[in-house]
């Protein structure tokens, strides 16, 4: 994922009805980002006229769809939704809901878009997939400037012959998801997991740790110490919050960061097992596939295949 700025302008607080002011971006949230192994790609730019529709089955990824001009109007049984999209509004659906899009304008009327998939770690328990809810959708008329004018550059490159346009759509679309996400963070009243969590100052602070520092030899009495906690509070409201115990949410952080080094083939996994704590790559190798389900060495045989 892109770096993130320390504030994203444009977002309004709870109840503002004048300019929108800054919002600070959780730094728990922006390490996971950081690290996070969670691959953004664009696969279609579409454009229509009249009357269409199109049908998007359940996907083995998540899905995200940008409307770059016109209006359309997307609907879900599966979740119950249906809601209309403007120019420069982006519908997410992280865990690739079966969906529907029409057109919502008149007949004469030109809507294109620009539709991507989210592909979270195969092999390990992301915190972001099972945070996110099932569809969520960042207006422009009510986003920072900031993802705006990310939204209109990929309009632009879109509809450019530009050397590398493809390559071009992928980073600035990893950079809006980002904003996305912390988008719907700042707004959404019914957090649940890791947005939850991160709206308790004392667990925020762990994650923060963790995610910046996930070789540390993270204990129960260090991290409880760190959140200035007893054991027994903090292990309660830690599980409380992420729906599994703190060294539990270490281990799945540390395999799923792993992935991501697998996959970018720099390090050999004995390296990657000492980057994240383990005494011993036989050690990291059992519990990778413990966690995972598969081995070091076929993660890495997929991305090279890749």
């Amino acid at each position: 994922m892109s770096a993130l700025p320390s504030s994203i302008p444009g977002q309004p607080m709870p109840g503002q009805t004048g300019p929108a002011q800054p919002c600070a971006v959780s730094p728990a949230l922006e390490a996971l980002l950081l690290q996070s192994n969670l691959r953004v790609d664009i696969v279609a730019e579409l454009q229509y006229c009249g009357s269409w529709f199109l049908e998007e089955p359940r996907y083995h990824c998540g899905l995200f769809h940008l409307v770059g001009a016109g209006h359309c109007r997307v609907e879900s049984k599966a979740i119950g939704l249906r809601m209309e999209l403007a120019a420069g509004d982006l519908v997410v659906l992280p865990h690739g809901d079966p969906h529907r899009l029409r057109g919502a304008g008149h007949d004469d009327d030109a809507t294109s878009l620009i539709c991507g998939e989210l592909h979270f770690p195969a092999h390990a328990r992301h915190p972001l997939s099972h945070a996110l809810p099932p569809c969520f959708v960042v207006r422009s008329s009510e986003a920072g400037s900031m993802f705006r004018q990310l939204a209109e550059m990929m309009v632009q490159v879109s509809q450019s012959r530009q050397a590398g346009r493809q390559v071009l759509l992928n980073k600035l679309a990893d950079t809006l998801f980002a904003l996305a996400v912390c988008d719907y963070a700042s707004r959404s009243a019914e957090r649940q997991g890791l947005f939850a969590a991160l709206a308790d100052a004392r667990i925020c602070k762990v994650l923060h740790a963790v995610h910046e520092k996930p070789g540390e030899p993270w204990t129960m009495p260090s991290m409880a110490a760190l959140a200035c906690m007893s054991r027994s509070a903090f292990a309660e409201r830690f599980t409380q919050l992420m729906h599994m115990p703190p060294m539990q949410y270490v281990t799945q952080w540390r395999v799923s960061v792993a992935e991501q080094l697998l996959r970018e083939r720099q390090l050999s996994v004995a390296a990657i097992a000492e980057r994240l704590g383990y005494a011993s790559e036989a050690a990291f190798r059992r519990l990778f596939k413990r966690v995972s389900g598969t081995s070091p060495g076929a993660v890495r045989a997929d991305a090279l295949a890749a």
